[in-house]
């Protein structure tokens, strides 16, 4: 009997980590282009009121289109997270429900309900409300994502490092509010985070364009988009890395076991080598194939060369699985190095083979294998990399929830304590249901997403493919912007 209980809860146990995973794996997904596409609409929209150039308004429209379908799938993947805290860990909320349900509750209060509320106006406020109200209600839309992002990171990092609470009768306590908001763990967190928004988006924005580009859109609007994301793509990347070093010192000091997986590392030595690629055998607890590059993590964890690390066998038992959590870094970074590569390429491009003014102004594809000044093998390249920032945030996102296991909150519930006792064919049936839901969501919302793109190049273009004239009725605060269309001629010139 008792052989067969702890079966049934080691399927539910995995079956519920599967489940939990492709539920996370898919609520992240547009979040993270959220966070930071709706500071990308606040530049464009600013630029707009600085310039009058109708070029940044043409790109707002386009692009608040995608960021309001992107809000409404995270809502909806959101809540169906929410309620695996009640089906599949009931003992989660048991043991931490005194923090994390206020923590969820401040990010409903102080970031979902603002959001919500004006994403109206920066939809539907364009010519109704004034352009300063507008502008006004995309700050507040952006603010409120980056709100969101915090609270949720706050959670998250207090599971990964918690202090500020009391064990009392085995569940937990805040002792101080300051202390679990503000962990150990969450400054880094959150700023990484918020740079891989950044990329996410920048990258998201770059890959559409480039498919507008490559479609033969001749209007000036894809290529300032392209310009703008490529070249916040190329600045963040260095700032990436510089956050990403200070996130893994951190990491040493606070989950070692987590780092000694990333690595590789089985025992404890001073000159760690960097392992760049090896067959990870835990069951041996040792790599095949490895190719490494002497002492390079200890002076990248440690900034010495001899610098001591701690190996996994060191923490037998309470390690996480080593395989998932060692490739999903290699991914993550292989994946950041390629992205620093198109964006350089693509600044190089437009900064320094055609320069600024004449970027803005080509007419159209010249050459055979250029696209308005531009390579088609580049822009195929941008096109591929639209959702590497996917690729980079899940590889991430992996190493650091898998990399916690085998807690669930580190030092005081494990994952294996909180996981329901329901049936474990019900735990498999809503599993394969929100798989096959998940599936069919992603591809329409992919296919959407390109359909949006043509049909932006179709609306704004006559039968010979020219630009035409925009309906767009002028407000009445908008008057001198307006005045700067002269006609077709200038119209064309953005």
């Amino acid at each position: 009997m008792i052989e067969v209980l702890s079966d049934s809860l080691a399927n539910n146990l995995m079956l519920s980590r599967i489940q939990f995973a492709a539920n996370i794996s898919f609520h992240i997904l547009f979040p993270t282009i959220n966070i930071a596409l709706c500071w990308f609409l606040l530049f464009f929209k600013v630029r707009y009121r600085q310039t009058g150039c109708e070029t940044w308004m043409r790109v707002y429209r386009f692009w608040v289109k995608i960021f309001a379908l992107t809000f409404a799938l995270g809502v909806v993947s959101g809540i169906t997270m929410s309620f695996q805290f009640g089906t599949n860990w009931p003992g989660y909320m048991e043991t931490v429900g005194n923090i994390a349900g206020p923590l969820l509750g401040y990010e409903v209060l102080t970031a979902f309900f603002l959001e919500a509320t004006f994403l109206s106006v920066m939809l539907f406020g364009i010519g109704r409300v004034s352009d300063r109200v507008h502008t006004l209600a995309t700050l507040v839309v952006a603010t409120g994502t980056t709100m969101s992002a915090f609270w949720i990171i706050a959670l998250d990092s207090w599971m990964q490092t918690p202090v500020g609470h009391t064990m009392i009768d085995g569940v937990a306590h805040a002792s101080d509010w300051w202390q679990i908001i503000f962990n150990p763990s969450m400054p880094y967190r959150l700023t990484h985070m918020l740079l891989a928004s950044g990329l996410t988006s920048a990258f998201f924005i770059a890959g559409v364009s480039a498919y507008r580009l490559l479609q033969g859109d001749p209007k000036p609007a894809p290529k300032l988009a392209l310009k703008v994301s490529s070249t916040v793509a190329l600045l963040l990347i260095p700032l990436q890395i510089f956050v990403g070093d200070l996130h893994g010192l951190n990491t040493l000091k606070h989950q070692p076991a987590k780092v000694a997986a990333m690595e590789g590392l089985w025992h404890s030595e001073n000159h760690v080598p960097l392992v760049l690629f090896a067959v990870i055998d835990e069951e041996e607890k040792t790599n095949h194939w490895a190719l490494e590059i002497p002492s390079l993590a200890s002076l990248i964890l440690t900034h010495k060369t001899d610098g001591y690390i701690q190996g996994l066998n060191e923490f037998s038992g309470e390690h996480p699985p080593v395989a998932p959590v060692f490739y999903g870094f290699r991914v993550m970074v292989a994946t950041g190095l390629l992205m620093l590569l198109t964006a350089a390429l693509l600044v190089y491009y437009q900064y320094f083979r055609t320069g600024p003014r004449q970027s803005l102004q080509q007419p159209g594809p010249q050459q055979k294998n250029m696209v308005q000044g531009l390579p088609r093998w580049l822009l195929k390249l941008t096109l591929v990399m639209t959702f590497s920032g996917w690729f980079a945030t899940l590889a991430g996102w992996y190493v650091t929830e898998i990399g916690r296991q085998p807690y669930l909150v580190t030092g005081v519930l494990k994952t294996a304590d909180a996981v329901t006792s329901v049936p474990s064919s019900h735990i498999a049936l809503s599993l394969a249901l929100y798989l096959t839901v998940y599936t069919v969501l992603i591809i329409a919302y992919i296919r959407t997403l390109f359909v949006m793109a043509k049909r932006a190049i179709s609306l704004e273009n006559d039968q010979d493919g020219n630009p035409k004239q925009q309906d767009n009725k002028p407000h009445k605060n908008q008057v001198n912007t307006q005045e700067k269309l002269t006609g077709e001629q200038d119209y064309a010139a953005y």
